[in-house]
């Protein structure tokens, strides 16, 4: 377990990235100009006793791509032959991957008034973010009862990219537990006993290594359904990070969708091509709804 002078201890790292953008006010393609049609955030999870070991395994990662001059990895840069290394190497790392989905046609133009009262810029960044945490936070602890008898903490480790101020997001998490969120969705509430105002940070994505592995993800699952932005959907690099998505139960065989793999909205109200379902497909959503989009 770690422990510093200031903050409480930790036995759990989780990253947290995105791909894609939050706006709402004009979506792609319902807008030529608009914003992207896809907000992705992902998060890694890895134990505590391996976050000095994070920094190594990007370097190692970085040099298996074979080129020097790559001082920050960042993968929507990459070619497709270097983008599917990266991600078979993160499949080889003691991780856990989570990303939540968002096609946000539905959102377009939309107002949460309620979420709007939380002191953010960025209600629906916020909102995905819990989604996503949900997932996360049950993950911790369940995984810390296993492991040490336990819930246990996790620090959280939040890329800048986000547009979101440490002040911003404890606020919100402040509100949410103030309001006693009743839980809707089929993985519940967040587990509070799993994190704490002292362990939350937000970085620099291109000066923190640990932040390279949820941006694998999120920009790997943006190309997997992405039409507009970058011009053609291709699952395989999502699909290669398969070994390491996160499962319910947490063992071979375990459920990916709806857990490491969270779509929005629900597939029923999804109005998009076929071929940007491929990735969500592969990751068991419902296959007789699939059936009817042929």
């Amino acid at each position: 377990m770690v422990t510093s002078i200031s903050a409480p201890s930790y036995s759990y790292v989780t990253y947290i990235d995105e791909a894609g953008d939050p706006g709402l006010k004009r979506v792609k393609p319902l807008d030529v100009q608009g914003s992207s049609e896809w907000l992705m955030v992902a998060a890694v999870v890895i134990r505590a006793e391996h976050e000095a070991d994070v920094g190594g395994w990007i370097s190692d990662l970085t040099a298996s791509l074979g080129s020097h001059q790559m001082r920050d990895l960042h993968f929507a840069k990459l070619s497709p032959t270097r983008k599917l290394a990266v991600c078979a190497r993160l499949a080889e790392l003691p991780v856990r991957c989570f990303v939540v989905c968002s096609n946000k046609q539905n959102m377009r133009g939309h107002r949460n008034l309620l979420a709007e009262k939380i002191p953010s810029d960025n209600w629906f960044y916020c909102w995905m973010t819990r989604l996503l945490l949900e997932r996360v936070t049950h993950f911790v602890e369940h995984r810390s009862r296993a492991d040490h008898s336990e819930t246990r903490l996790t620090k959280l480790i939040f890329s800048e990219r986000g547009g979101l101020s440490y002040s911003q997001m404890n606020a919100y998490f402040d509100w949410l537990r103030f309001k006693g969120d009743n839980q809707v969705l089929k993985w519940g509430n967040l587990s509070y006993d799993t994190f704490h105002r002292e362990l939350m940070f937000i970085q620099n994505h291109a000066g923190h290594a640990g932040l390279k592995m949820p941006d694998i993800v999120a920009s790997a699952f943006f190309k997997a359904a992405d039409l507009y932005d970058t011009r053609a959907c291709d699952p395989r690099f999502a699909t290669a990070l398969e070994s390491r998505m996160a499962r319910w139960p947490d063992r071979q065989g375990g459920q990916i969708s709806g857990y490491g793999v969270k779509l929005m909205p629900k597939w029923g109200n999804l109005n998009v091509q076929v071929e940007q379902l491929e990735i969500f497909k592969h990751y068991g959503y419902p296959a007789q709804w699939w059936s009817r989009r042929l």
